[in-house]
This record gives C-alpha cells, sequence and structure tokens, in this order.
C-alpha cells in the first residue's frame, strides 16, 4: 500500500499510480452533492444545460455538511452511502466527472464507468464527520440552495483523508480480486 498526496487539480496524472487500499491526502477544490442535487445535475445534463460546476476533471464529495461551528468554516461533514448515487454516476462521469468520495461499495455500472474514464473511488471515514470536517478550510454553496444541506458546496481542503476503494482498472476494495464484470 502507497502514500499519496494530491491536489486535486492533478488527480488525472495520478490516478493510474493509485491502487485499492493506498491512502490519499486530498488537497484542493471538490463539491457536495447527494441524492437531490444529482438528480437535479442529472437534468441539466439532460436538458443540455448549464451544470452548477465543471464537471470536467471534478471531485463530488457525497455529503451534506452541517452549517459552520465557532471557529470553524463548516460543521460535521462525513460521507454518505454512494450507492445512492449509482444511477447517475454513469452519466455523470460522461460528462467528465473523475472522482468521488464516499461510503460503502458501488454497482457494476459505476465500477464499468469508473474504468471507462479512469476515474477512482475513493472511500472516506463513516461515523467520522468531525475529522472529515477538519480538512475542510472554506466552502461556499454554489447551486441549489433550496435543498439546504443537499445544496452542491464547493469546498477548499487541505490534506483530506481517503482510501481509494475502487482502482482505474475496476479493482474494488469490497471484493476480493479483480471486481472486473
Amino acid at each position: 500500500m502507497s502514500v499519496f498526496h494530491i491536489n486535486v487539480s492533478e488527480l488525472k496524472s495520478v490516478i493510474p499510480e493509485i491502487t485499492v487500499g493506498d491512502e490519499v491526502y486530498l488537497s484542493g477544490i471538490v463539491y457536495t452533492a447527494r441524492d437531490a442535487a444529482h438528480k437535479k445535475i442529472r437534468t441539466l445534463i439532460e436538458n443540455g444545460k448549464e451544470l452548477p460546476f465543471d464537471m470536467n476533471g471534478a471531485c463530488i464529495y457525497y455529503s451534506g455538511p452541517t452549517p459552520e461551528r465557532p471557529g470553524s468554516p463548516i460543521g460535521s461533514c462525513g460521507p454518505t452511502t454512494s450507492s445512492r448515487m449509482d444511477f447517475h454516476t454513469p452519466l455523470l462521469m460522461d460528462a467528465g466527472l473523475l472522482a468521488m468520495i464516499g461510503k460503502g461499495p458501488r454497482n457494476g455500472d459505476v465500477i464499468r464507468a469508473i474504468k471507462k474514464h479512469c476515474g477512482i473511488y475513493f472511500c472516506a471515514i463513516g461515523g467520522a464527520g468531525a475529522l472529515c470536517a477538519r480538512a475542510v478550510k472554506k466552502y461556499e454553496v454554489i447551486a441549489f440552495p433550496e435543498l439546504g444541506c443537499e445544496s452542491v458546496k464547493r469546498l477548499e481542503i487541505k490534506d483530506f483523508p481517503v482510501i481509494c476503494g475502487i482502482d482505474c482498472k475496476g479493482n474494488s476494495i469490497f471484493e476480493k480480486g479483480n471486481t472486473e464484470k
């Protein structure tokens, strides 16, 4: 297992080197989006409308951060169950999404999309929202404010701790061996 310190903007060139189980400390810009935001983004893509952020090379963190606490730019910021976004993920990857952060396994369609686009899926520590929040240096709501905690947010992170859950070859930490389907 290897350890990487990577800026999200440089992720595309490093993805082929990262394998299942590797520790990664991400810095840079990620966007939060959960179920409701994915549904809205999907509708925008299907209707050829402008997206709330540049999907090309983007990293989405499946999280609904809570409001900031005194002395901190954000409240709890833990991952949510990724499989709830599986229906939308291949379409978002076709639109340029490169990386995802969440918790739990992904379905075969998502694994095939990760392989097709040389993407990656990272796992954050479930139940450790306060720990995850420590890596957030700044955030702002950029789309769908009516969704409250599920609005799309732009997070600036530094050394956000994740583990490679599914690498660009389709290997999954959730299954033994290659998960090629």
